[in-house]
């Protein structure tokens, strides 16, 4: 009898790992672009730093492993991890930062855990969270944006390729203060007098909804977003969730105009890492819950945890430290939400009988 050798009955197709890795990255382009207008070159050096990095990282790895390491660099997840990790870090951080974060997104973050598909929390978050704790001045300096001369003319803000070659060859005890400004939700975080009325005129960050320079990023990713669910690269329902979540406790909990506001809906959704985190990182397959019912409560968990952390705990932007800690209830949100497979009852829980 003959041996007749066939293919395995695999989905082939524009799904594959590489691809979906490759639309995530170019759905970024607009956020991108947007914040190297914004706030000089500093962006594109975290990008070029935190992939090599990466790359160099997980080839290391995958080598002590004894694991081909062309075929598992070539999947594009160390890069998409590189590049949302240095969008989410401030412009001039200097390089050892970003060596610092890459590597432990890299190395405790994916490699720990078996590579691509194992680990339980997203690694660029917990990169991220690993610096911003530990490094907590260098991550809250982000550049004055372009075009602050309008507002405050004594500030001379040399954005671009001045600042590029300072945050790299400069330590940053010696960078010059009149080149940084505290974000938004800093400023809101900090606020103990000052009404957001009058907060919006002292303070030259602020525009019409969030603050100048954040607006418009936040609504490059989320056209970014809006292009993935587009695609079908990943669902809505994620996204809906946080958004809905966040802008629903902002609501409640706005206060106004006062002093002891929290801001609205619209300043939480439109300022810091809302947007990205929100079609960028809790999307993540593998860490996130996987249902869509479970999509939208991971979702939800997310936009609460983010405004309780911002309103009430110590850090102004709480997307990183949201994410991880609903990435530890993914797995009893999948228990809770996987549907059942076709003809079969859910088990009976305890000592009672299992069909």
């Amino acid at each position: 009898m003959a041996l007749v050798r066939m293919t395995s009955p695999h989905a082939k197709g524009n799904n594959k790992t590489q691809t979906l890795m490759l639309w995530v990255l170019a759905a970024t382009l607009p956020g991108v672009a947007v914040m190297t207008w914004l706030f000089g070159w500093g962006t594109l050096i975290n990008i070029v730093l935190a992939s090599s990095f990466a790359l160099a990282c997980e080839a290391l790895i995958l080598a002590l492993r004894k694991r081909p390491v062309g075929f598992f660099l070539s999947d594009g997840s160390a890069l998409v991890t590189a590049w949302l990790l240095a969008l989410a870090l401030p412009p001039l951080a200097p390089w050892w930062l970003v060596l610092i974060a890459t590597s432990f997104a890299i190395v405790f973050g994916k490699q720990l855990y078996g590579g691509l598909g194992q680990n339980p929390f997203n690694p660029a978050m917990l990169g991220y969270v690993v610096v911003l704790i530990s490094f907590p001045v260098e991550m809250t300096s982000w550049p004055a944006w372009r075009g602050i001369e309008q507002v405050m003319p004594d500030i001379s803000a040399s954005l671009g390729l001045l600042e590029a070659l300072q945050r790299v060859f400069m330590p940053a005890s010696l960078a010059i203060d009149g080149w940084t400004l505290a974000t938004p939700l800093d400023v809101v975080k900090n606020n103990n007098s000052l009404t957001m009325d009058e907060l919006r005129q002292a303070q030259p960050i602020f525009g019409a909804m969030a603050g100048y320079g954040w607006e418009w990023v936040s609504l490059a990713y989320l056209a970014g977003g809006a292009f993935l669910i587009y695609k079908k690269v990943f669902s809505w329902h994620a996204p809906v969730g946080m958004l809905g979540a966040l802008a629903l406790m902002s609501l409640l909990f706005w206060g106004g105009s006062g002093s002891d506001s929290n801001g609205s809906p619209l300043f939480h959704l439109l300022s810091g890492a809302t947007m990205l985190g929100a079609f960028f990182i809790i999307t993540d397959p593998v860490s996130g819950a996987t249902s869509k019912l479970g999509r939208l409560i991971f979702g939800a968990g997310v936009g609460i945890l983010v405004y309780v952390i911002r309103a009430w705990g110590g850090y102004p932007d709480a997307v990183a430290f949201a994410v991880l800690l609903m990435n530890l209830a993914a797995p009893t949100i999948d228990y809770y939400t996987t549907p059942r497979t076709y003809g079969h009852r859910k088990a009976e829980r305890g000592m009672g009988k299992v069909d």
